[in-house]
């Protein structure tokens, strides 16, 4: 594992989601890793994983995660720690479609998140325990939700602006959102950083 740090941020936060939800398949990994970094910017102005989302037919995905690991795959980096596994569970009423479940090979390692990072993560958790990828859907599908305006304003297939996560139960306002999320983005960009760059 290379020693970008949000590379590993990716990594245990899928590690996690797997741990300690039921039925972690591709679309509800997805779901969790969209909640975190949109929870995340609501909260601060900017996301955990830095992941970016696009408004899809059925919801957000995060194109470029989703590239890497669909069909079953488990990036190299990944592969001594998750497995992929395929599952029979769809291919009664969607033949033409196979689902997979994400299986950690190792604990994750939450020292990579903050304090505020961890109880963003357990409260989803807590909350999607149970849940199925479709009743997940239907959350992201709500009126004024971001993949919603997205989808609204600037059509399917295109980028959700994290500015969407502020609303009037945010912390701060838009404008101080916007001078953190630029601030931050240049950041990674003078770093180098990525949570899709394995070094």
């Amino acid at each position: 594992m290379g020693s970008n740090f949000y590379r590993l941020k990716l990594l245990n936060a899928v590690l996690y989601f797997a741990s300690k939800t039921k039925k972690p398949n591709l679309t509800k990994i997805l779901k969790l890793l969209y909640f975190l970094d949109f929870t995340h910017s609501k909260e601060t102005g900017y996301p955990s994983i830095n992941l970016i989302y696009f408004a899809w037919e059925k919801g957000p995905v995060p194109k470029d995660f989703y590239e890497e690991v669909k069909d079953g795959n488990v990036p190299d980096d990944f592969a001594d720690k998750l497995t992929v596994l395929p599952s029979d569970r769809w291919e009664q009423t969607h033949p033409e479609r196979k689902e997979y479940i994400f299986k950690p090979l190792e604990e994750a390692d939450m020292s990579v998140f903050t304090p505020r990072e961890l109880k963003i993560i357990n409260n989803l958790c807590d909350i999607y325990r149970d849940a199925t990828a479709s009743q997940m859907t239907e959350i992201t599908h709500l009126p004024k939700e971001p993949w919603e305006t997205t989808k609204k304003i600037k059509g399917l297939f295109e980028r959700i602006d994290y500015l969407l996560s502020i609303d009037d139960t945010s912390p701060l306002s838009l404008e101080e959102a916007e001078e953190r999320l630029t601030e931050h983005f240049e950041m990674l960009t003078n770093f180098g950083l990525s949570p899709m760059k394995v070094k």
